[in-house]
């Protein structure tokens, strides 16, 4: 089971009553905004795993994650308070050449029976794990929506019949995401997330990735380099430990307190030596 109490704590929300669309919305948006999407336990190296229970006790500890992680510790938050939340097979898109797919690459979760005059099924797209995509959740009728300064897609999937496309803003860091139509158990996830946290091809162990979204847009950090997209634009690069780690305090919400100093200083050099090699390619 996990903590409902602390975890709500953690996304600084209160909610009351039973479950409904406005409550759903709330703690959607109050999840992306304060638990960010990272990748920093692999660059430390701490392994993790996809049991949603782990993950959720990792972000009252004040830690995100990606996902697997996120997704699926917000499907236990969203079950304690009496959601009927699924949990779907996904795959992304990137902005390279590879064709769509549902490898499984990707968690995703639906809400279902939340009626509303817009969408009267009352399924609903629920996604922490998309990084710079959803602030809200989106409806599950096929059509264009708007969230902020981006502009997203829904339709029914090309790739997997009976299943779901998602088509990122043009902005966005990959094209879009396919889902099956069908649930799907965590354990369905544990070859590809072992993958992800630990192939030298991944791109979570290549670079070390954060992102946070907001009603305005999104904060993202790749390596040392700090950019904002949507309602302003603009990059920085960290040129010292002490600005990284300040970064990550300010603008993520990641403090970090059970790393220790030898370990940031270590966590420091990888960045860094990663960091040079990336400039002098490009």
């Amino acid at each position: 089971m996990i903590d409902v109490t602390a975890y709500l704590r953690r996304i600084g929300v209160k909610v009351d009553g039973p479950p409904s669309v406005e409550s759903l919305h709330l703690l959607h948006r109050a999840h992306v905004e304060r638990v960010p999407y990272e990748c920093m336990e692999i660059w430390l190296g701490r392994p993790t795993t996809v049991d949603p229970v782990e993950s959720a006790a990792r972000i009252v500890r004040g830690r995100g994650g990606y996902c697997y992680h996120l997704n699926g510790a917000f499907s236990e938050l969203l079950k304690a308070l009496g959601y009927r939340v699924t949990r779907h097979r996904g795959g992304v898109q990137g902005r390279a050449q590879g064709p769509a797919n549902v490898d499984g690459g990707h968690l995703v979760l639906t809400v279902s029976g939340l009626p509303t005059p817009d969408n009267p099924q009352g399924r609903w797209l629920v996604d922490q794990g998309l990084g710079d995509a959803l602030h809200d959740p989106l409806p599950l009728v096929e059509g264009t929506y708007r969230q902020g300064p981006f502009t997203y897609g829904l339709r029914p999937s090309e790739v997997e019949p009976g299943g779901w496309r998602f088509d990122h803003d043009p902005r966005g860091d990959f094209l879009g995401m396919d889902f099956c139509g069908v649930p799907a158990e965590m354990r369905e996830f544990a070859a590809m997330h072992e993958f992800l946290s630990t192939s030298p091809d991944s791109g979570f162990v290549r670079v070390a990735t954060i992102q946070r979204r907001d009603a305005g847009g999104v904060d993202v950090m790749r390596g040392l380099i700090l950019s904002r997209r949507g309602d302003r634009e603009h990059s920085l690069t960290a040129r010292t430990e002490r600005d990284y780690f300040q970064i990550l305090a300010d603008v993520f919400g990641l403090h970090l307190p059970d790393v220790t100093p030898l370990e940031r200083a270590k966590l420091w050099q990888r960045l860094w030596t990663a960091h040079e090699k990336w400039s002098d390619s490009h």
